[in-house]
């Protein structure tokens, strides 16, 4: 069964309004690709927004909480399921339009395209 994008894993221990994830860095399976900006935790509509800094020229990129696979606060790092090309791929940030619905279903669309990883 493939799980739903826009929620946390709930093998993820945390995921609620007591975690906070800003600042965290963001490792891709093959690599940081930049840290958490924002984080949200509502069931359904779940979202990590990671600031990449200059690896992709200071873009930022919305990634849905299904495809966080683990949270460190040890370590202050969170892991995605995601590889660093299919992130830099990814459907452009837009800051005006990203709690749109329309704008959800794109991203969605394009990261529901990769096998769902455990």
């Amino acid at each position: 069964m493939t799980p739903d994008l826009w929620s946390y894993r709930d093998s993820l221990d945390g995921t609620g309004q007591d975690l906070d994830v800003g600042g965290y860095d963001v490792e891709a399976t093959d690599g940081r690709i930049g840290s958490v900006d924002d984080a949200t935790y509502e069931v359904g509509e779940s979202y990590v927004v990671v600031d990449t800094g200059p690896w992709i020229f200071g873009k930022k990129v919305l990634l849905p909480a299904g495809v966080v696979t683990l949270i460190d606060p040890q370590e202050k790092k969170v892991f995605v399921s995601r590889t660093k090309q299919e992130i830099k791929n990814a459907p452009e940030f837009d800051e005006s339009a990203f709690k749109e619905s329309a704008y959800r279903d794109r991203i969605g669309d394009y990261y529901g395209r990769f096998p769902y990883a455990p």
